[in-house]
């Protein structure tokens, strides 16, 4: 019999053409029709009404507030349900991420927090074994690896590219095993992924919801509209043509869609007529059976076939969905709700760790009620995709922003309350979220106050902190009342272009503050008598900038950089670095594809340079050297030398991005330099393992490359490099960006978009983000540069992407400290070995906490650090005693022992190792490259 498997599901997108309230409770239906609490409201009702039907339902974010708003009775229910397998929760967490613009740690945390809620409410029964990403638009390595790491069966997703589709269709390799890790021994990262037929919709003619207007099932004989055998015979049809491209004989069909079941009766009075009168063909001699199904019912019945299976190693990026249409515009869309993204993700990392620290008191203390879980929660939501994938419309991404601020100011209370308590003083703290345009009023005002640096780094770190001020001298003192070298530089022109009416000061002091690791450190900051600036900027371009670690030049005509040096190595390459924009193809929907939200669609391969030369002033001192470049009123950059850094640093300010010309415009930087590449570049995935690519090549597939740009664009989350056999040139990001190299030599990276009309993808609205002004958003952020042998870079790039994701915490306090307050913490007894990284610290239960080490470092790219490491988790906290530990899954939601998946069977002829713990005891744990280990640690407070 071929096997049908009717999977009947709903797409709840966490916010998308509406927001996630207004998708709960249905309201401003005049957008999209569309009520989350109905649809599980009448599904429930519906289930109740016929044992044999099933649903599976995905996003927690929705349904735990639909189960906090149930009866007692209908909470009974729903158990029953899910105990007897027919609501059943797939993939679980928070919502259904994107896999290109998310960073993995931000992924992991998201689907803790859902998954939690399903074990905790529904024990095992409602612990998913499958991952289900039916809409992300293209597909990461990583994501598949943490699917497996979280003790995942399978993975099922929708979209991938239409060449690589159509020959997979060809060749019935829809199914396959993904090896999802280059470090990790197999089967650890290995994922069973299958592509789903339909997308995630049903079969052409066979979609029952109250949004579709295909026939209904008319089965009274007697009605001229009686279309029984009908519907039969284009249902065995449409099945005997799917199970053409399938190896088994079980076939999946997803049988529903965006925002479905909202009426359930329609689908299930239909779906139950279906299964009765196609079932009933088999007395005839049909060999098709149909059945409501699950997705892990039907991996169950693939995994039965025992049958090997092909094994990929690359990703699904790009993603298009046909010649002219590739979704790789949302690798930059909104990229400024991503780099909030980003640092609202590292303020939620610092108040878990304090959370954890600080004890008790941090939740209820003399700054008043703080809590982690408001942004652990607004978070989860960003990781939607179409959230931080800036793919919503612009009310949506409003509403993302504000969620993120709410959390942000929930979990400051919580770090003030901590801190107090670890550094005795109770002065009220202020934390400055404008210090990249230059605006904190208490230091701009107050003639004494202290700056506390928080480290959330498992390691010492060194960050220059910038503080806007109008004064023109100061005294910055350490912990042990030693001056620190200090200096002040005037603000620039394009910062104060930028923050209009906003902000008054007319100086920066600059110093370079030191942390321990997952501590802090005060600093006391003192104005003295006016004297005039020292470092006041000079017109005309400088030939170079220098410090021990690092030249870099400038063409005297031009005023762009021309070479960069590693004075280390002795290495010198030349570096040219210009801004362009491509000209966004307008089109329309009988024509052309147009650049869009989703969609990146230049008309024309060759970019347009914002100008040719740059206007430039330079700064320098004992703490920096800048030049301030301006490449027209809307394109600045300031290049950036810090004493004591081995890395080049490139702030970039773009918009607004004019668009009265009539042409919507793509920013980019482009790096062109002397180094052979080839043809290849690198990105990372997610953050974590990086992939090679080649221009105008897919490993998985002969491609007929049609869009020579954006056809080779990729995601890049924290950095992108291009090599040869002597240097290697990396750069690491701020936030996720797309970027390629369309030339050989040359990194381009995407900073920002501003275009004119949709791209017909659902959005409805062209992305043109207006600012606070309505002239267009203003967006600035940080590239930095190191240029090394290739053998070295990882050893700069890893500790360099770690403290950009994890950045430090400045806190100030007005006046002066009391005399008794303590200076310095770490709440590490030492500093981790350079290849740990300490992802997690949270707070679990009362007498609990959740720990996450990883291993940051691949197999093989660094001769010093690609080896196993072992910590002692009893002699790493300077403050807990560990009294107790259990490992557990990367998600948190079974213990590790217990964790068992399915094992398949690859066409590499190669066994799956047996992965042995190579522990040297309870305490000691070792980490191998790129594993990460999960702990549920039993604390007590010293």
């Amino acid at each position: 019999m071929l096997n049908v498997h009717l999977v009947p599901h709903t797409h709840d997108d966490v916010g998308w053409l509406k927001t996630v309230d207004q998708y709960y409770y249905g309201g401003r239906n005049n957008i999209q029709h569309a009520g989350v609490q109905f649809i599980l409201d009448s599904v429930v009702d519906q289930l109740q009404k016929n044992p044999a039907r099933r649903f599976i339902y995905v996003e927690t974010a929705f349904f735990i507030r639909w189960w906090s708003q149930q009866d007692a009775g209908t909470q009974k229910i729903v158990t029953e349900l899910v105990n007897e397998g027919r609501l059943e929760f797939i993939n679980g967490g928070w919502c259904m991420s994107d896999e290109a613009t998310t960073h993995y740690s931000a992924v992991i945390d998201q689907m803790t927090l859902g998954l939690r809620f399903l074990n905790d409410t529904f024990g095992e029964c409602g612990r998913p074994r499958v991952a289900w990403h039916i809409d992300p638009f293209g597909h990461a390595r990583e994501h598949a690896s943490m699917f497996a790491q979280m003790g995942y069966d399978g993975f099922f997703f929708g979209r991938l590219d239409y060449q690589d589709k159509r020959r997979r269709m060809n060749e019935k390799d829809m199914e396959m095993i993904w090896r999802a890790s280059e470090s990790l021994a197999p089967p650890s990262a290995d994922l069973f992924t299958g592509v789903l037929p339909n997308g995630y919709n049903p079969p052409d003619g066979f979609c029952w919801d109250q949004s579709c207007s295909d026939a209904p099932i008319q089965d009274d004989p007697s009605l001229e509209d009686y279309n029984v055998d009908t519907i039969v015979t284009n249902f065995l049809k449409v099945a005997n043509d799917q199970a053409t491209i399938y190896r088994t004989n079980h076939i999946i069909m997803t049988m529903g869609s965006d925002f479905q079941y909202e009426n359930a009766n329609l689908w299930y009075k239909n779906l139950d007529k279906l299964i009765r009168y196609v079932n009933a063909k088999q007395s005839q001699g049909s060999k098709v059976n149909v059945l409501y199904s699950t997705p892990s019912c039907y991996l169950q019945e693939l995994h039965r076939a025992n049958l090997t299976w092909s094994v990929k190693t690359d990703d699904f990026f790009p993603y298009a969905d046909d010649a002219h249409d590739f979704w790789t515009g949302y690798f930059t869309s909104r990229p400024a709700l991503k780099r909030y993204e980003r640092i609202s993700n590292s303020l939620l990392q610092v108040c878990n760790q304090l959370e954890v620290l600080g004890g008790p008191s941090s939740k209820k203390g003399p700054h008043g009620d703080g809590d982690s879980e408001t942004l652990r929660k607004a978070m989860a939501v960003a990781q939607h995709h179409d959230a931080v994938s800036g793919t919503e419309k612009q009310h949506v991404a409003d509403d993302y922003a504000k969620r993120l601020a709410t959390g942000c100011a929930h979990c400051q209370v919580l770090v003030s309350n901590a801190l107090s308590k670890l550094s005795g003083s109770g002065a009220p703290r202020v934390y400055c979220e404008n210090l990249n345009i230059s605006v904190c009023p208490l230091t701009e005002s107050s003639h004494k106050f202290s700056v506390t640096v928080y480290n959330p780094l498992s390691r010492s770190i060194s960050w220059a902190v910038r503080l806007p001020v109008n004064g023109s001298r100061y005294s910055v003192t350490d912990p042990s009342g030693r001056l620190v070298d200090s200096q002040v530089i005037p603000v620039s022109q394009s910062t104060q272009d930028i923050r209009r009416d906003r902000g008054y000061a007319r100086n920066e002091l600059l110093f370079q503050a030191q942390a321990p690791p997952l501590g802090f450190r005060t600093y006391s900051v003192s104005l003295l008598p006016n004297r005039p600036l020292r470092a006041s900027p000079q017109h005309g371009t400088p030939l170079y900038l220098q410090n021990k670690f690092l030249k870099v030049t400038f063409d005297p005509e031009t005023g762009l950089l021309s070479s960069l040096t590693n004075m280390e190595t002795k290495q010198t390459m030349q570096l040219k670095q210009n801004f362009y924009w491509y000209n966004a193809s307008l089109g329309n929907r009988e024509s052309s594809q147009p650049s869009g939200a989703y969609i990146f669609r230049p008309n024309s391969s060759t970019p347009v340079p914002v100008s040719l030369t740059a206007k430039t002033q330079t700064v320098q001192n004992s703490v920096v050297q800048e030049v301030w470049q301006q490449f027209g009123p809307w394109v600045s950059q300031v290049v950036r030398l810090y004493q004591d850094s081995r890395e080049l640093e490139l702030e970039w300010t773009v918009g607004p991005v004019p668009v009265k010309d009539g042409h919507g415009k793509e920013v980019i930087t482009r790096l062109e330099t002397s180094i052979n590449s080839s043809g290849l570049f690198y990105t990372d995935s997610n953050g974590r393992e990086v992939l090679e690519r080649r221009r105008d090549f897919r490993p998985t597939w002969d491609l007929k490359q049609t869009e020579p740009i954006a056809g080779n664009y990729y995601p890049i989350n924290s950095r992108m490099y291009i090599k040869d056999k002597e240097q290697q040139l990396t750069v690491v990001t701020d936030r996720s960006q797309g970027g390629s190299s369309i030339l050989d030599g040359s990194l381009e990276i995407m900073l920002h978009r501003r275009l004119l009309v949709d791209d017909y993808r659902g959005v409805g609205e062209a992305l043109s983000e207006p600012g606070e002004y309505g002239e267009g958003l203003v967006v600035r952020g940080r590239l930095l540069l190191a240029l090394t042998p290739p053998a070295a870079a990882a050893d700069t790039h890893r500790p360099l992407a770690e403290s950009l994701v994890l950045q430090p915490l400045i806190s100030l306090q007005d006046g002066d400290l009391h005399p008794n307050t303590l200076l310095e913490f770490s709440g590490l007894q030492a500093a981790l070995p350079p290849a740990v990284h300490l992802l997690t610290l949270s707070q679990w239960d009362r007498d609990s906490m959740l720990l996450r080490l990883e291993h940051q470092f691949q197999a093989k790219e660094s001769q010093s650090h690609s080896q196993p490491v072992t910590v002692n988790l009893q002699k790493l906290f300077s403050t807990l005693d560990v009294v107790g530990v259990s490992e557990m899954s990367l998600a948190a939601n079974q213990w590790k022992d217990k964790m068992t998946r399915m094992e398949w069977k690859g066409n590499t002829g190669e066994k799956p190792l047996r992965q042995e713990s190579a522990d040297p005891s309870p305490w000691e744990v070792t980490l191998k490259p790129m594993e990460i280990r999960t702990f549920l640690l039993r604390v007590l407070q010293r």
